[in-house]
Protein backbone atom coordinates (compact mmCIF):
# COMPACT_ATOMS: atom_id res chain seq x y z
CA UNK A 1 0.00 0.00 0.00
CA UNK A 2 1.51 3.31 -0.88
CA UNK A 3 2.57 6.20 1.74
CA UNK A 4 -0.16 8.19 -0.01
CA UNK A 5 -3.25 5.95 0.54
CA UNK A 6 -2.03 5.12 4.05
CA UNK A 7 -1.87 8.95 4.75
CA UNK A 8 -5.71 8.86 2.89
CA UNK A 9 -6.91 6.38 5.38
CA UNK A 10 -5.31 7.93 8.53
CA UNK A 11 -6.76 11.47 7.69
CA UNK A 12 -10.49 9.46 7.18
CA UNK A 13 -9.97 7.75 10.72
CA UNK A 14 -8.86 10.91 12.20
CA UNK A 15 -11.87 12.59 10.95
CA UNK A 16 -14.21 10.02 11.67
CA UNK A 17 -12.79 9.06 15.28
CA UNK A 18 -11.51 5.63 13.95
CA UNK A 19 -8.51 5.01 16.22
CA UNK A 20 -8.39 1.30 16.10
CA UNK A 21 -9.90 1.06 12.15
CA UNK A 22 -6.56 2.91 11.51
CA UNK A 23 -4.19 0.86 13.25
CA UNK A 24 -5.95 -2.77 12.02
CA UNK A 25 -7.33 -2.08 8.63
CA UNK A 26 -4.28 -3.04 6.99
CA UNK A 27 -2.75 -6.26 9.17
CA UNK A 28 -6.71 -7.36 8.91
CA UNK A 29 -6.52 -6.72 5.06
CA UNK A 30 -3.33 -8.78 4.59
CA UNK A 31 -5.00 -11.25 6.65
CA UNK A 32 -8.37 -11.27 4.73
CA UNK A 33 -6.22 -11.48 1.48
CA UNK A 34 -4.64 -14.54 2.22
CA UNK A 35 -7.85 -16.08 3.77
CA UNK A 36 -9.80 -14.93 0.85
CA UNK A 37 -12.48 -13.61 2.56
CA UNK A 38 -14.98 -11.23 1.27
CA UNK A 39 -15.56 -7.50 1.60
CA UNK A 40 -17.86 -7.90 4.30
CA UNK A 41 -16.34 -10.12 6.41
CA UNK A 42 -13.47 -7.60 6.05
CA UNK A 43 -15.75 -4.85 6.79
CA UNK A 44 -16.87 -6.79 10.20
CA UNK A 45 -13.70 -7.68 11.52
CA UNK A 46 -12.27 -3.43 11.00
CA UNK A 47 -15.74 -2.45 12.52
CA UNK A 48 -15.57 -4.78 15.67
CA UNK A 49 -11.68 -3.82 16.50
CA UNK A 50 -13.27 -0.41 16.75
CA UNK A 51 -16.27 -1.45 18.81
CA UNK A 52 -14.14 -3.31 21.14
CA UNK A 53 -11.44 -0.33 21.40
CA UNK A 54 -14.84 1.86 22.20
CA UNK A 55 -16.30 -0.47 24.24
CA UNK A 56 -12.77 -1.06 26.62
CA UNK A 57 -12.51 3.34 26.97
CA UNK A 58 -16.30 2.87 28.07
CA UNK A 59 -15.92 0.21 30.61
CA UNK A 60 -12.41 2.05 31.79
CA UNK A 61 -14.23 5.53 32.51
CA UNK A 62 -17.28 3.77 34.21
CA UNK A 63 -14.93 2.46 36.64
CA UNK A 64 -13.14 5.40 36.85
CA UNK A 65 -16.14 7.58 37.94
CA UNK A 66 -17.84 5.00 40.42
CA UNK A 67 -15.43 6.03 42.77
CA UNK A 68 -13.66 2.70 43.97
CA UNK A 69 -10.71 3.02 46.43
CA UNK A 70 -9.26 0.57 44.55
CA UNK A 71 -9.96 -1.81 42.05
CA UNK A 72 -10.95 -5.18 43.16
CA UNK A 73 -12.08 -8.81 41.70
CA UNK A 74 -13.72 -11.61 42.63
CA UNK A 75 -10.94 -13.55 41.44
CA UNK A 76 -8.54 -11.64 44.19
CA UNK A 77 -10.71 -12.39 46.85
CA UNK A 78 -9.68 -15.50 49.42
CA UNK A 79 -12.56 -17.41 49.85
CA UNK A 80 -9.97 -20.11 51.69
CA UNK A 81 -9.15 -17.60 53.97
CA UNK A 82 -12.97 -15.99 54.89
CA UNK A 83 -14.73 -19.65 55.19
CA UNK A 84 -17.96 -17.85 55.96
CA UNK A 85 -18.18 -16.61 52.58
CA UNK A 86 -20.65 -18.33 50.25
CA UNK A 87 -18.61 -18.99 47.30
CA UNK A 88 -21.30 -20.22 44.84
CA UNK A 89 -23.72 -17.46 46.25
CA UNK A 90 -21.51 -14.71 45.06
CA UNK A 91 -20.56 -16.12 42.09
CA UNK A 92 -24.39 -16.10 41.25
CA UNK A 93 -24.55 -12.65 41.98
CA UNK A 94 -21.68 -11.90 39.83
CA UNK A 95 -24.01 -12.78 37.28
CA UNK A 96 -25.65 -9.25 37.67
CA UNK A 97 -29.21 -10.78 37.59
CA UNK A 98 -30.04 -8.98 40.95
CA UNK A 99 -29.58 -5.89 39.00
CA UNK A 100 -31.83 -6.95 36.47
CA UNK A 101 -34.51 -7.29 39.43
CA UNK A 102 -33.46 -4.57 41.14
CA UNK A 103 -32.45 -6.24 44.33
CA UNK A 104 -30.25 -5.51 46.75
CA UNK A 105 -27.44 -7.39 48.30
CA UNK A 106 -26.41 -6.93 52.26
CA UNK A 107 -22.68 -8.04 52.90
CA UNK A 108 -22.64 -8.51 57.04
CA UNK A 109 -19.46 -10.19 58.83
CA UNK A 110 -16.77 -8.82 61.19
CA UNK A 111 -13.90 -6.08 59.79
CA UNK A 112 -11.21 -7.40 57.73
CA UNK A 113 -13.55 -10.07 56.17
CA UNK A 114 -13.59 -8.81 52.81
CA UNK A 115 -17.03 -7.44 52.85
CA UNK A 116 -15.81 -4.01 51.40
CA UNK A 117 -13.73 -6.26 48.71
CA UNK A 118 -16.61 -8.31 47.55
CA UNK A 119 -19.05 -5.02 47.09
CA UNK A 120 -16.13 -3.51 45.07
CA UNK A 121 -15.84 -6.78 43.12
CA UNK A 122 -19.49 -6.96 42.35
CA UNK A 123 -19.39 -3.16 41.61
CA UNK A 124 -16.99 -3.51 38.97
CA UNK A 125 -18.30 -6.64 37.26
CA UNK A 126 -21.08 -4.00 36.68
CA UNK A 127 -19.18 -1.31 35.31
CA UNK A 128 -17.55 -3.92 32.83
CA UNK A 129 -21.36 -4.76 31.80
CA UNK A 130 -21.81 -1.06 31.57
CA UNK A 131 -23.49 -0.52 34.45
CA UNK A 132 -23.17 3.02 36.61
CA UNK A 133 -21.97 2.47 39.72
CA UNK A 134 -21.12 4.98 42.40
CA UNK A 135 -19.58 3.37 45.87
CA UNK A 136 -19.04 5.67 48.61
CA UNK A 137 -18.84 4.95 52.69
CA UNK A 138 -21.46 5.85 55.12
CA UNK A 139 -20.20 8.72 56.83
CA UNK A 140 -18.91 10.40 53.63
CA UNK A 141 -22.38 10.13 51.76
CA UNK A 142 -24.03 11.23 55.09
CA UNK A 143 -21.36 14.70 54.63
CA UNK A 144 -22.49 15.25 51.32
CA UNK A 145 -25.94 15.31 51.65
CA UNK A 146 -26.40 17.73 54.96
CA UNK A 147 -23.77 19.98 52.86
CA UNK A 148 -26.25 19.77 49.80
CA UNK A 149 -28.91 20.88 52.47
CA UNK A 150 -27.16 23.74 53.73
CA UNK A 151 -26.47 24.72 50.34
CA UNK A 152 -29.81 24.27 49.08
CA UNK A 153 -28.78 21.46 46.86
CA UNK A 154 -30.52 18.79 48.58
CA UNK A 155 -32.45 17.38 45.53
CA UNK A 156 -30.30 17.89 42.68
CA UNK A 157 -27.79 16.06 44.66
CA UNK A 158 -30.22 13.60 45.48
CA UNK A 159 -31.18 13.27 42.41
CA UNK A 160 -27.56 12.80 40.71
CA UNK A 161 -25.65 10.58 43.23
CA UNK A 162 -28.20 9.23 44.67
CA UNK A 163 -30.72 8.26 42.60
CA UNK A 164 -28.92 7.99 39.00
CA UNK A 165 -26.51 5.42 39.56
CA UNK A 166 -28.50 1.86 38.46
CA UNK A 167 -26.45 0.18 41.50
CA UNK A 168 -24.97 2.26 44.61
CA UNK A 169 -23.02 0.98 46.90
CA UNK A 170 -22.75 2.02 50.51
CA UNK A 171 -19.73 0.94 52.36
CA UNK A 172 -19.30 0.69 56.31
CA UNK A 173 -23.26 1.06 57.55
CA UNK A 174 -22.89 1.49 61.63
CA UNK A 175 -19.18 1.99 61.93
CA UNK A 176 -19.64 5.37 63.26
CA UNK A 177 -23.20 6.17 64.96
CA UNK A 178 -25.41 8.02 62.83
CA UNK A 179 -27.07 11.34 64.31
CA UNK A 180 -31.28 12.20 64.44
CA UNK A 181 -30.67 14.03 60.88
CA UNK A 182 -28.06 11.67 59.40
CA UNK A 183 -30.51 8.65 59.81
CA UNK A 184 -33.23 10.38 58.43
CA UNK A 185 -30.94 11.00 55.48
CA UNK A 186 -30.49 7.50 55.24
CA UNK A 187 -33.56 6.59 55.28
CA UNK A 188 -34.41 8.89 52.47
CA UNK A 189 -31.99 6.85 50.47
CA UNK A 190 -33.08 3.70 51.12
CA UNK A 191 -36.56 5.07 50.28
CA UNK A 192 -36.24 6.52 47.79
CA UNK A 193 -34.31 3.55 46.27
CA UNK A 194 -36.70 0.81 47.16
CA UNK A 195 -37.71 -1.11 44.21
CA UNK A 196 -35.88 1.68 41.24
CA UNK A 197 -32.50 0.57 42.02
CA UNK A 198 -29.94 -1.97 43.62
CA UNK A 199 -27.79 -1.03 46.65
CA UNK A 200 -25.07 -2.75 48.03
CA UNK A 201 -24.91 -2.08 51.71
CA UNK A 202 -21.73 -3.38 53.97
CA UNK A 203 -21.50 -3.61 57.94
CA UNK A 204 -19.52 -5.15 60.58
CA UNK A 205 -23.33 -5.12 62.41
CA UNK A 206 -25.80 -7.55 63.06
CA UNK A 207 -29.26 -6.40 62.32
CA UNK A 208 -30.34 -6.34 65.97
CA UNK A 209 -27.59 -3.99 66.25
CA UNK A 210 -28.83 -1.59 63.83
CA UNK A 211 -30.75 0.11 65.79
CA UNK A 212 -28.30 1.96 67.65
CA UNK A 213 -26.51 2.77 65.00
CA UNK A 214 -29.38 4.84 63.65
CA UNK A 215 -29.78 7.36 66.92
CA UNK A 216 -31.78 4.15 68.70
CA UNK A 217 -34.92 5.35 66.25
CA UNK A 218 -36.77 1.97 66.60
CA UNK A 219 -39.66 2.81 63.96
CA UNK A 220 -36.78 4.04 61.24
CA UNK A 221 -34.44 1.02 61.62
CA UNK A 222 -38.07 -0.69 61.26
CA UNK A 223 -38.73 0.82 58.51
CA UNK A 224 -35.26 0.96 56.35
CA UNK A 225 -34.94 -2.59 56.93
CA UNK A 226 -38.44 -3.67 55.78
CA UNK A 227 -37.20 -1.67 52.71
CA UNK A 228 -33.87 -2.81 52.17
CA UNK A 229 -34.45 -6.50 52.95
CA UNK A 230 -37.68 -7.03 50.85
CA UNK A 231 -35.86 -7.65 47.87
CA UNK A 232 -32.21 -8.66 49.25
CA UNK A 233 -29.86 -11.19 49.15
CA UNK A 234 -27.56 -11.06 52.55
CA UNK A 235 -24.30 -12.53 52.89
CA UNK A 236 -23.12 -13.52 56.09
CA UNK A 237 -19.51 -13.64 56.30
CA UNK A 238 -17.38 -15.29 58.96
CA UNK A 239 -14.05 -15.35 60.16
CA UNK A 240 -10.80 -13.34 61.27
CA UNK A 241 -9.46 -10.60 59.87
CA UNK A 242 -7.34 -10.72 56.52
CA UNK A 243 -5.80 -7.60 56.92
CA UNK A 244 -4.01 -9.17 60.56
CA UNK A 245 -3.45 -11.99 59.20
CA UNK A 246 -0.43 -10.84 57.29
CA UNK A 247 0.75 -9.15 60.51
CA UNK A 248 0.76 -12.76 62.68
CA UNK A 249 2.16 -13.90 59.88
CA UNK A 250 5.29 -11.79 60.52
CA UNK A 251 5.16 -11.70 63.92
CA UNK A 252 3.71 -8.47 64.52
CA UNK A 253 0.88 -10.26 66.64
CA UNK A 254 -0.27 -12.48 68.62
CA UNK A 255 -2.87 -15.20 68.30
CA UNK A 256 -6.42 -13.70 67.86
CA UNK A 257 -8.68 -14.45 70.95
CA UNK A 258 -12.17 -16.18 70.18
CA UNK A 259 -14.82 -14.07 68.09
CA UNK A 260 -18.08 -14.08 68.01
CA UNK A 261 -19.83 -14.93 64.90
CA UNK A 262 -22.58 -13.33 63.73
CA UNK A 263 -26.27 -15.16 63.62
CA UNK A 264 -27.76 -16.60 60.63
Amino acid sequence: MSDVLHQRMVTLCDALKFQAVANVYSDLAEVAAKQETSYIEYLEQVLKAENDLRQGRSRHTMAKLAGFPAIKTLEDYDFEFATGAPRQRIIDLAGMAFLERKENVILLGPSGTGKTHLAIALGYRATQCGVKVRFICAADLMLQLKSAQRQGRYKEVLRRSVLGPRLLIIDEIGYLPFSDTQANLFFQVIAKRYEEGSVILTSNLSFGEWEQAFGGNTALTSAMLDRLLHHAHVIQIRGDSYRLKEKRRAGIMGTPLPTAQIED
